[in-house]
């Protein structure tokens, strides 16, 4: 077996290094907090607030084995404040008999949101999906973002299924009431700032 033998020389040097390191980041630390006579460092700047968002994804409560899900990116810039036409961002619905089964599905871009604390009321154009008379007409999505107790709603609501219409007036939906699957996901609302005259 070989014996690692430390010199009095080599024992300095690691005493030197470790001094070193010390001295290192003690320096790091110190301008982190600003000890060396400048501003204290900040963290990174934060992300500006967007005007309005609607994100996330989740599975809708069915008692049968029918796998429906739902998916927002969509965003309204602070520039856009007064103008929630001016969002942006896609969306996507998935409708199966069951989880790999049969079913239709769509997804589009977004062209209107609204926010009002933790609800949300968006439209968007259907850009692709399986059921061809749906491409390029309006639907509609509510969410009532609560947590873990999340609902949804959708403007097809009352006639069975998306009909393909391309008069829906933008950013109209029914009301929240479909229930979301716990566990499966999780909507996020950012309220919009109304910007209510000041004259």
């Amino acid at each position: 077996m070989n014996r690692v033998t430390f010199t009095r020389s080599s024992t300095r040097a690691l005493a030197v290094g470790a001094a070193l390191l010390l001295t290192a980041g003690t320096a790091a630390v110190a301008v982190a907090s600003g000890e060396d006579g400048t501003r204290p460092a900040r963290a990174a700047e934060a992300k500006p607030r967007e005007a309005a968002a609607l994100t996330g994804s989740a599975k809708l409560f069915r008692k049968t084995t029918e796998d429906v899900a739902f998916t927002f990116d969509a965003h309204l810039a602070k520039r856009h404040n007064a103008d929630p036409t001016k969002a942006t961002g896609t969306f996507r619905f998935v409708h199966l008999d069951r989880p790999g089964g049969k079913g239709g599905w769509a997804e589009g871009r977004i062209d209107c949101l609204l926010t009002g604390g933790k609800v949300a009321s968006a439209t968007g154009i259907i850009t692709r999906t399986n059921i061809g008379r749906m491409k390029g007409s309006r639907v509609g999505f509510s969410v009532h973002d609560q947590g873990r107790n999340d609902r949804l709603g959708y403007s097809w609501a009352a006639t069975g299924g998306p009909d393909g219409t391309k008069k829906l007036t933008k950013c109209t939906s029914a009301a929240p009431f479909e229930k979301v699957r716990q566990g499966t996901g999780d909507f996020h609302v950012t309220p919009w700032k109304v910007p209510y005259p000041t004259s």
